[in-house]
Parts: structure tokens; C-alpha cells; sequence
């Protein structure tokens, strides 16, 4: 159960604050390149980098031996892919934790502002997927496989931008590396969540999805993968929502309801993952079909 934010602060004594990592003193700024008025962030820049890289390692999987689908897929699904993460991201943060942007419209596409929803951006890959495969006649599952294995470094750049940032900080907390972030009028010492979730979401989540695809047979199980990383994803999400700070406005919501919202949003991923990765068993993995 979650402790109120304000328990929590009540424990933090004000003597940790003195040995806490100061976020000024890393040299992190959130602009990557500034020429007179542009400025070009860290945040877009992760995007970008998780996009290319994911592109190339897909390249790399289609390669081997019965992969479910050709190159030029991977080019058309990479377009997509972009679009569904870019629109499905920004409308799920809005409909998931600021309705109230829908009150005035123009707000919902200020992308650059920041505020983007790993589960919308979750919707959005899955409908391009379905495009693709519809249009192609290929099978969603196995595309879906070869796809969750390329999503982690997206999500690694994605959190390294948030610590980058200041964003998304943790709850405070004495740990001997704990931050205090310039962006918390509080000044009290936090949880870099942001890290924590970078390095199970994303480093973490690469490696096992890496090892059962390059050391094992399980890509040649339908949906074996993409369970995987639903269940990995949602349960690495689930751990780092009790060390990371829910939203200003939702913070009655998960004292009220025992559990943050990213919390609730985990729980359907890890029950479909699982149910994938048991029923893939009962799978074939049919051949790419010839006019694909």
C-alpha cells in the first residue's frame, strides 16, 4: 500500500538534505544544442536515438531465419510506429492524467511541452502494427515479437531524458543517493526513479528480450516475446511506482484507491503478458507468406 506523500516527507529529515546529490552539480542540462532562439532538448533527442536504434536492430533480427516479414515492412512499420508513439503518447498522458487539456484543445498538441504516456504510446505501436500487418497480410503476433524486443531502448533514452530534465522525480527518501532536484520547490532528497525505471524498463527488459531471441528458440513462438515484455514492462512499472512521485493531481487518487494510476495501468499488461507467454506454446510459427 502507498504511503501519503506526507508521511513520507515527515520522515525525511532535514540533515540528509546536506549529503543528497545536488542536480546542479551532475552539469545536466535539458537543452542538447541551443543556436540563438532554437533550442533542441535532450527529451526530443531520445526519440530520435530510441527510433534509429530500434530500426537497426530490427534490421539486424530480420536477418535471421524465419523472420515475419520483409525489410521493406520494417521501413513502412518504422513510419507508423512514430506517428502511433508520438500521438498515442501525448493523447493517452492527456487522458490518463490531464483530462482537463481536453478543455482547451490546442494544449493537447504541445508535444514540446512535455507529457507523454508510455501506454498511450503502447496503443498507438499496437494500431500500427495492426495497419501494417492488415495491409500485408502478415501475422500480428510475430511482428508484435520482433517489435517489443526494439521497445526498450526507446524506453531507456526515454527515462534518461526525464532524469536529464528533472522530471518524474521520485518520493524522498535518506538513501545515499538520493537527488534533490531544481525543480522540486519542496528541496527535499528523492529517488532518482527515473533511473530505476530506466534500468529495469529499459536496460534490463533489452537484455532478457535479447537473450531469448539470439540464444533461444521462443521467437518462434507466437506471442511469446511481446508476453514477455507486457509482463516485464508492467512489472518493472509496478516495482518503481513505489519509489517514484505520482503526479500533483493524482496523488489523492492512489492515497484514496491504495495504488498510483501507472500502478492500474500495469495490472491488464501483466495479465496479458502471462497469458501470452503460456498459451504461445500451443502456437505455430507460420512461414511469410510469398506475396507479402
Amino acid at each position: 500500500m502507498i504511503l501519503p506523500i506526507s508521511a513520507l516527507a515527515a520522515n525525511t529529515a532535514n540533515a540528509v538534505a546536506s549529503t543528497a546529490i545536488r542536480f546542479e552539480e551532475l552539469g545536466l542540462s535539458p537543452v542538447a544544442l541551443s543556436i540563438g532562439a532554437f533550442q533542441l532538448k535532450w527529451y526530443s533527442l531520445a526519440y530520435l536515438f530510441g527510433i534509429l536504434l530500434g530500426y537497426w536492430y530490427m534490421g539486424k533480427m530480420l536477418k535471421q531465419p524465419g523472420a515475419p516479414m520483409a525489410q521493406r515492412h520494417a521501413d513502412d512499420l518504422m513510419l507508423y510506429s512514430t506517428l502511433g508513439i508520438i500521438l498515442g503518447g501525448r493523447l493517452g498522458y492527456v487522458a490518463f492524467y490531464r483530462p482537463d487539456l481536453f478543455e482547451t484543445p490546442l494544449e493537447v498538441f504541445k508535444v514540446w511541452e512535455g507529457g507523454m504516456s508510455f501506454h498511450g504510446g503502447l496503443i498507438g505501436v499496437l494500431l500500427a502494427i495492426g495497419y501494417l500487418v492488415w495491409r500485408n497480410k502478415l501475422s500480428y503476433m510475430r511482428v508484435g515479437d520482433y517489435v517489443a524486443c526494439v521497445v526498450p531502448f526507446g524506453l531507456l533514452f526515454g527515462r534518461l531524458a526525464n532524469f536529464v530534465n528533472a522530471e518524474l522525480w521520485g518520493r524522498p527518501t535518506d538513501v545515499a543517493w538520493a537527488v534533490i532536484f531544481p525543480t522540486d520547490p519542496s528541496g527535499l532528497p528523492r529517488h532518482p526513479s527515473q533511473l530505476y525505471e530506466a534500468g529495469l524498463e529499459g536496460a534490463l527488459l533489452a537484455v532478457i528480450l535479447g537473450l531469448l531471441f539470439w540464444k533461444t528458440q521462443m521467437r518462434h513462438r507466437p506471442g511469446f516475446l511481446g508476453g514477455v515484455f507486457l509482463a516485464g514492462y508492467g512489472a518493472s512499472r509496478f516495482f518503481v511506482e513505489y519509489f517514484r512521485n505520482p503526479d500533483s493531481h493524482l496523488i489523492e487518487f492512489a492515497e484514496r484507491t491504495g495504488m498510483s494510476m501507472g500502478q492500474w495501468l500495469t495490472v491488464p499488461m501483466i495479465l496479458i503478458g502471462l497469458y501470452l507467454m503460456v498459451s504461445s506454446r500451443h502456437r505455430v510459427a507460420k512461414p511469410l507468406p510469398a506475396t507479402a
